[in-house]
C-alpha cells in the first residue's frame, strides 16, 4: 500500500499485484472478485458500526482501491506501549469489535493487532482482503484463534491481556462461548496434527 493524494485527500492506494504464475483470464477473475469481497465486507463493517477506513474510489481494471489514510499507531506497536490500564481498556475494544463483525458474520480472515490502527479513542479496522461472510462457527473461530496466537507471539510479555479480549468478546455477542469453544476444537487439532 502507499501513501498518495487523491482531491485533495490523503489517502492509502492499495494495488493487487498480478500473479505471473497464473493464466491472465483466472488472474483477472480473482483479482476482481477479491477486491469487490473486499470493498463489500468493508461497508457491511461499517454498516455494523466498526470503524474501517473511508473507501473513496475502486479501479476493477486497474486492481486497485483508494481509501483514506488512517493515523495513528499499529495496535501491535501501542500494545507494547501503553500502560496496562490503557493497554486493558484496548484489548476490551478489541473483544467488541470481534463481537461485532462475528454478530452480523463477517470473518476478517486476518485478525491480528498488525491489521489494528489506533487512532485517537477508536480502533480502525484495516485489511479485508483474506474475509469472508460465514455464519459457521469453524470460520469464527479460526478468526480469533488466530488473533489469541498473535497475543500469544507478538504480544508475549502481556499475553494475559487476552482474557480481556475474550470476556469483552462474550459479553458483547451472544454466540461468543461457543465460538471460544470451537477454538478449543481447533487447538486441539493442531495439537494432534503436530505430533502424527
Amino acid at each position: 500500500m502507499d501513501s498518495a493524494s487523491w482531491m485533495t485527500r490523503q489517502v492509502v492506494v492499495k494495488q493487487r499485484v498480478v500473479k505471473g504464475y497464473r493464466h491472465p483470464v483466472l488472474d483477472k477473475n480473482l483479482q476482481t472478485s477479491r477486491i469487490k469481497t473486499e470493498v463489500r465486507l468493508m461497508a457491511e463493517a461499517r454498516r455494523a458500526g466498526i470503524a474501517v477506513p473511508v473507501i473513496y474510489s475502486v479501479d476493477l481494471v486497474g486492481n486497485s482501491i483508494v481509501m483514506e489514510e488512517i493515523g495513528g499507531t499499529r495496535v501491535k506497536d501501542a500494545l507494547e506501549q501503553l500502560p496496562e490500564t490503557a493497554a486493558r481498556a484496548v484489548c476490551e475494544k478489541i473483544g467488541e469489535i470481534a463481537a461485532k463483525l462475528h454478530q452480523n458474520d463477517i470473518v476478517h480472515g486476518d485478525l491480528t493487532t498488525s491489521n489494528m490502527l489506533l487512532d485517537g479513542d477508536r480502533i480502525v479496522l484495516i485489511d479485508f482482503s483474506l474475509g469472508s461472510r460465514s455464519s459457521e462457527l469453524e470460520d469464527k473461530g479460526v478468526d480469533m484463534h488466530l488473533l489469541e496466537e498473535a497475543f500469544h507471539s507478538a504480544h508475549y510479555r502481556r499475553s494475559g491481556l487476552y482474557e480481556a479480549v475474550k470476556e469483552a468478546y462474550t459479553r458483547s455477542f451472544a454466540g461468543g462461548a461457543q465460538v471460544l469453544q470451537k477454538v478449543k476444537d481447533i487447538e486441539k487439532r493442531g495439537r494432534y496434527m503436530r505430533k502424527e
